[in-house]
Parts: C-alpha cells; sequence; structure tokens
C-alpha cells in the first residue's frame, strides 16, 4: 500500500500523539507500506507555525524532511500535474493544502491518512 500523510497525520506521528489510531500506526509503521510525505505538509507547517495558527513544539534545528526521511517516509514534491489536478476538483474543500494534497493523491494514486471527513467526497482512496 503506498500512504500520503495529511499533516495532521504526520504530526501525531512525530509526537506520538494518543489520537494516531492504532491501525494507522500499524500500517505507517511497517516497512512493506510506502509512506510518502508532501511538501505540501510542510508548507502548511510552515505558514501556520509562523502565523501562530499551529504550535508544534519541536527542537531549533527540526526539520521536517530530514525526520520524515529518518522515519522512513519518502518526500513527495509538488509537481505541474499535481497543481493542474486542483483546478478539475470539485469545492467541497476550501483549504488550498488540503485540496493539493487531493489532487497529489489522485495523480500518484495514492491511500490519503487523514482524520478529516471532507476528504470523503472525493474520489480518492482513504485510510479509514
Amino acid at each position: 500500500m503506498e500512504l500520503l500523510l495529511d499533516t495532521h497525520a504526520l504530526l501525531w506521528w512525530l509526537t506520538d500523539s494518543k489520537r494516531l489510531p492504532a491501525r494507522w500506526r500499524q500500517l505507517i509503521g511497517d516497512p512493506e507500506h510506502r509512506v510518502l510525505v508532501s511538501a505540501v505538509c510542510v508548507w502548511e507547517i510552515a505558514i501556520k507555525s509562523s502565523i501562530g495558527r499551529l504550535q508544534v513544539k519541536m527542537p531549533p534545528d527540526f526539520q521536517l524532511s530530514r525526520v520524515a526521511t529518518e522515519c522512513g517516509f519518502e518526500d513527495l514534491a509538488i509537481t505541474a500535474a499535481h497543481a493542474a489536478e486542483v483546478t478539475d476538483l470539485p469545492t467541497h474543500h476550501a483549504d488550498p493544502f488540503d485540496r493539493l494534497l487531493i489532487a497529489q493523491a489522485a495523480v500518484e494514486r495514492l491511500t490519503i491518512v487523514t482524520a478529516d471527513r471532507q476528504f470523503r467526497n472525493y474520489d480518492v482512496p482513504l485510510l479509514d
């Protein structure tokens, strides 16, 4: 299975949060599964942290992409194909970060790991 982590799922994993369901924890941690972290997550965390909408307690030298790689996750860059796919998405979800994650999952045929119920309105596989 190829999993694309939504930002909150990534943060829950990194902070060992009890909010991360046990089934997700098992699948994300299984080396048989390919787990991807999108540049969208890094962008979202950076923006929301800088404007005070996200309080993440991480060390000063914390680098999300390095930490994700150390967890065995792969980086997923944003491509022109991903950006163009957003055009064809219905407007069920207004969050630009989530819309781009959905577009990436559609283009790359990935299963999204998210607790966001709005994602159910799109034609992409979700980890339930």
